[in-house]
Formats: C-alpha cells, structure tokens, sequence
C-alpha cells in the first residue's frame, strides 16, 4: 500500500498542486517580515533607499499611483517619493514585492 504524505508547504513537488499558490504564500509572508524589519532599517537608510522603499512599498501594495502631483514646491520630500512611485507604474505588484524584500535585505546586511 502506497502511503500519501501531506505536501510540505512551498516545496512541493507534486504537479496536482498548485505551486502558484505556494509561491504567493511564501511571497505574502516573506513581504510582511520585510515590511515589519523595514520599519527600523528605514531611519538608518539614506534618503535615496528611503524614497526607493517607500515607492516599492507603495507599488507592492497599492499598485499604480493614484494621487495627484504634490501642489507647491516646499515639500521636496514628497515632490521626490511621487515621481519614484511614478516611475514604478506598470511595475506588477509581484515583482515590487520581490524588489522590496530584496533591498530590505540587502540593507540588513549593510547595517
């Protein structure tokens, strides 16, 4: 008699599963501890890996920009996280996921 074992989750190689969900599972949960180790790497990060992890951020989880250019030009700050958000536009939320976990580790390790 053959015995059936549950699939170990995100690494099953059965193709009467459906990996696809897997790998949004893994995804999912890999872009929450990315979120949450971003919180502190975000204060010691430059300016410019700032803006890039808001806008990845922003893209991940919103998808295209959906506000208006910032009126004026005294908030040079938001002036600069619209057009990196702006530049993202199109970008898959996918993807933008998989950029942001990327750089947050790889300002992790450069902490």
């Amino acid at each position: 008699m053959y015995k059936f074992l549950p699939p170990k989750i995100f690494q099953c190689q059965n193709p009467l599963f459906n990996t696809d969900k897997n790998e949004l599972a893994e995804v999912k949960i890999l872009f929450q501890k990315a979120v949450e180790e971003s919180s502190e790497l975000f204060k010691s990060a430059g300016k410019k890996s700032s803006i890039r992890l808001f806008a990845l951020y922003k893209q991940a989880t919103e998808g295209d920009i959906n506000i208006s250019i910032p009126v004026g030009s005294g908030d040079v700050v938001a002036k600069a996280k619209y057009e990196a958000w702006l530049l993202l536009k199109g970008k898959p939320k996918k993807e933008a996921q998989h950029e942001f976990i990327m750089l947050v580790n790889k300002l992790a390790r450069n902490n």
